[in-house]
């Protein structure tokens, strides 16, 4: 028997269990770009599904809680409507389809794309990630909520991250064939939103101290971009099924801005990974070469390096996991039979692509906090990708540090001071504080600095809003600021000496190092760059529960060339990355010490990396006006690095 609930029943009903808020954001996008839709054999896989986590609180723009989307085209003078993803209509079809001429789309797919980006970093990182502070007329950092994105800010072949406005500025241009959008690219916006996402975890990686950092944030991006290709199911397969499983053949897959490539005057795509094109537009695959890096001095041309050696170690991971099915689809020849590949081969090597991919993307992400504060080489982030790799899976038994390895000394990158490639010796070493029984020094600085911060860092953890997570990581900063204060001005020389040691940072009472600030008491200044914790979820389920902090100093005004005032001067950064381990050792009393594992440090007073400093410096000045017309044709503004090394690429 039917009973006779009423509607009013029913609706009461759904009050009372609460209407659960959808998990995803369906929104629709270019898988690359509109050119893509104007090629019939790529039309029908040119669009995909974005699914972005659902924001409750989305207002027009769209503007949330990460980004907000600001449709202003000055060269029009013209305020575009802002979308409203909340509306019914565009909930019920996923959004807006694909558009060059909708605005709205525009502002849709700019967010959908920079979310997707967020929520590969926060996945891998096991934090939520920030933007890095403005300074007010002061001096003093403020919190910047939001990632301003202006989908048609430039009248131009370019489109940028902006440091000073906290923003990506996006450009359009008449190509040959009509009218080019840098914001439908998903290459160039995944580009953007990554040297964002990296300043706002490393923000001295703008500093041009040595060949490889403006080269590493190019190529950092590039690689974020690539390996998002491989999340891609659609895309995945159509590119598999025409390569025949063969990653190392030219691709969609490993090619970056198509549209934005040919509308520039190339043969082809704006960057690839794997190969290039020579002066007839045929294209080739690039061979490993130890001696190009040594060559290579511009960003662009020696970060396709660190790509390179990236995406070879990827491919050969993917050539090694798929060879099971090959071997099976072959009858155990190893090379595939002619005609087309049946449909399950086709799922099946792209099932093993995309968890490959996924696993260098989060390896290429996580390795950031394994980083110096400042001054990156390549060979350093080598050092970081291993030493990360290793605290979440330290049985390597699929191979991947091993591979890494392996590309990376056939293309040249090569850690200085060290004198073989092994995997052990390319991890940090532990730089445990220990006491003479080889136990850890529960008294020492570090060991205290930790414990001193636990309990704001506890309370980080489990705040949603980002807001608050930063004002609380603030205060951590302060706390940590106050507390080595205290250990300068107290006696105990010993402890303050070990913590130099350890730290690389110069903390003498009325040092005379040239450069370095000194209070009214003879107190060093020093900055506490970021305290930031983690909670990253291992393979077999425990989770890894760290802290990192950054320390850094200057010193300021130091000449490119003692004796030639007029080549201008520089800051000369020093200071460390610390690891610490939160639920590192057990006392006897059952309590826990945190525990350093690492102290990735740059002395300040290291003479010889000041003269290299110097000597890059001096190189840069004498290249000057060459190295600004390289840079496509505009005036140097140390402000806005992005814009002269993107304009017209």
């Amino acid at each position: 028997m039917y009973s006779s609930a009423s509607s009013q029943d029913y609706s009461q009903k759904a009050i009372e269990q609460g209407s659960k808020r959808p998990p995803f954001r369906r929104l629709r996008g270019y898988a690359f770009d509109p050119s893509m839709s104007l090629k019939l054999d790529t039309a029908s896989i040119n669009q995909r599904i974005f699914n972005i986590p659902w924001e409750s609180e989305l207002q027009p723009g769209p503007r949330g809680e990460y980004v907000e989307v600001v449709d202003f085209d000055p060269a029009s003078d013209c305020w575009y409507e802002p979308v409203d993803l909340n509306s019914p209509n565009l909930l019920a079809q996923d959004g807006h389809p694909p558009s060059e001429g909708n605005p709205q789309f525009h502002q849709q797919m700019v967010y959908a794309v920079a979310m997707n980006t967020i929520c590969n970093f926060e996945k891998a990182l096991g934090r939520q990630v920030q933007w890095s502070p403005r300074e007010d007329a002061s001096k003093h950092e403020e919190f910047v909520q939001a990632l301003r994105i202006y989908p048609h800010a430039l009248r131009a072949a370019n489109a940028y991250y902006s440091p000073q406005k906290k923003a990506l500025l996006f450009g359009y241009f008449q190509g040959p064939s009509g009218m080019v959008f840098s914001c439908l690219s998903q290459d160039i916006i995944a580009h953007e939103t990554t040297h964002a996402l990296l300043d706002g975890m490393h923000r001295r990686y703008l500093d041009d101290n040595n060949p490889d950092t403006l080269a590493f944030h190019e190529a950092f991006a590039d690689l974020v971009a690539l390996f998002q290709h491989f999340t891609f199911p659609e895309v995945l397969k159509h590119q598999i099924s025409r390569t025949r499983g063969n990653l190392e053949a030219q691709s969609l897959l490993s090619e970056l801005a198509q549209e934005f490539g040919v509308a520039t005057g190339r043969y082809g795509a704006l960057r690839s990974a794997i190969g290039e094109m020579d002066e007839n537009g045929a294209w080739h695959p690039v061979q490993p070469d130890p001696a190009r890096l040594a060559q290579a001095l511009e960003p662009h041309e020696r970060g396709s390096i660190l790509v390179a050696a990236m995406f070879s170690a990827f491919i050969e991971m993917y050539k090694l996991r798929s060879a099971g099915i090959v071997c099976l689809a072959s009858s155990g020849t190893g090379k595939l039979p002619d005609g087309a590949l049946h449909p399950v081969l086709v799922d099946e090597l792209a099932s093993v692509a995309t968890k490959t991919a996924r696993q260098f993307l989060l390896m290429l992400i996580r390795a950031l906090d394994y980083c110096p504060p400042f001054d990156i080489t390549f060979g350093d982030y080598l050092r970081a990708l291993v030493t990360a790799d290793y605290d979440m899976v330290p049985d390597d038994r699929h191979g991947y540090r091993v591979a890494l390895i392996e590309s990376f000394r056939r293309w040249g990158i090569l850690p200085e001071g060290l004198k073989t490639l092994s995997e052990e010796q390319l991890r940090w070493p532990y730089a445990r504080i220990e006491l003479a029984d080889g136990s850890p020094d529960p008294t020492s600085v570090l060991t205290g600095l930790a414990k001193e911060l636990s309990g704001l860092v506890q309370d980080s953890l489990y705040q949603r809003k980002r807001s608050r997570v930063y004002e609380t990581l603030r205060r951590a900063r302060i706390r940590a600021h106050d507390y080595l204060e205290e250990v300068i001005k107290s006696d105990n020389k010993a402890r303050c000496e070990e913590f130099m040691r350890v730290t690389g940072l110069e903390l003498h009472r009325n040092g005379k190092l040239a450069g370095l600030r000194y209070d009214r008491d003879g107190l060093p200044s020093f900055e506490v760059h970021a305290v930031q914790p983690t909670l990253r979820v291992m393979p077999d389920g425990d989770i890894l529960k760290q802290l990192i902090i950054s320390i850094t100093q200057r010193r300021r005004k130091l000449p490119v060339e003692p004796g030639n005032p007029g080549i201008g001067s520089f800051d000369f950064p020093g200071g460390c990355t610390l690891v610490f381990d939160l639920e590192g050792d057990i006392q006897d009393d059952g309590g826990v010490i945190p525990t350093l594992r690492y102290a990735i440090k740059r002395a300040l007073d290291d003479d010889k990396r000041l003269a290299a400093v110097r000597a890059h410096r001096s190189m840069r000045y004498d290249a000057g006006v060459a190295l600004r017309s390289t840079y496509f044709n505009v005036d140097g503004d140390s402000a806005e690095p992005f814009c002269m090394l993107h304009s017209n690429e």
